[in-house]
């Protein structure tokens, strides 16, 4: 990343008490993402990709508890269906996400890595007194994801981190 970027990685794990493919399913769909993750504002696929889906575009526009909003553009770069999905951002973050599902018995549990910097000048600036808001910021997007998705299935979301 270049130097004025400010760095952040971020794990997230979810575990629901349903099977690996609606899961699945549900994540694949981002189109479908703001009907059920609060601060996910709008997601617009503007390429289709392979058969696969590798070289799916899409942009996303996240808004959090901060009073700001996150737009960046995701290409897929990995599919494994229903075990992995990789990508790479673009535009006001920049960097890495990939999505991993374990199934075991009647429990998924899920992980999100997402290795990120921001290209916005204020947030790079503010970086390093701002980066512990930034972080929580992050977590409460990724804890209603979790909360959202267990509710779009109808199941219970055993454990979020």
């Amino acid at each position: 990343m270049p130097q004025s970027v400010r760095s952040y990685s971020f794990l997230t794990t979810w575990i629901l008490d349903a099977p690996r493919e609606p899961i699945w399913d549900a994540i694949w769909a981002s189109e479908r993402w703001p009907e059920w993750w609060r601060g996910v504002e709008r997601v617009v696929e503007i390429e289709p990709g392979d058969a696969d889906g590798v070289g799916k575009l899409a942009r996303y526009t996240w808004r959090s508890r901060l009073p700001y909003d996150l737009t960046f553009d995701m290409r897929t770069t990995h599919v494994r269906a229903p075990h992995l999905l990789e990508g790479e951002a673009s535009g006001e973050l920049v960097g890495f996400g990939r999505w991993r599902l374990f199934a075991e018995d009647s429990a998924t549990a899920v992980t999100y890595e997402w290795n990120v910097g921001t290209t916005k000048v204020w947030m790079n600036a503010l970086a390093p007194l701002a980066r512990p808001a930034f972080a929580w910021n992050h977590d409460w997007v990724m804890r209603n994801g979790g909360s959202g998705l267990a509710s779009l299935l109808g199941c219970r979301l055993l454990a979020s981190d």
